[in-house]
């Protein structure tokens, strides 16, 4: 499929879902091919749990990582 940049500005939806359906989308700049979109092989995939802590999962001294940023956390809004 070929679209213009201005296409691509107006309808990046229905490019982006031509991609995803394993179609090549060529986008052109006055008139010339100035970028290709193609589908990737194989979507990357996420660790869903405690995807956001992935970073402390290698931590021994620490337990709990909730417990812990929660620990820092602390009294960071304490009213006295």
């Amino acid at each position: 499929m070929k679209a213009t940049a201005k296409d691509l500005r107006f309808h990046t939806k229905e490019i982006l879902e031509t991609a995803n359906r394993g179609e090549e989308v060529v986008i052109t700049f006055h008139g010339k091919p100035y970028v290709k979109i193609v589908p990737i092989e194989k979507p990357l995939q996420f660790e869903q749990k405690n995807s956001l802590f992935g970073i402390w999962k290698d931590r021994s001294d620490i337990g709990d990582v909730g417990i812990y940023i929660e620990s820092l956390r602390k009294g960071r809004f304490d009213v006295n």
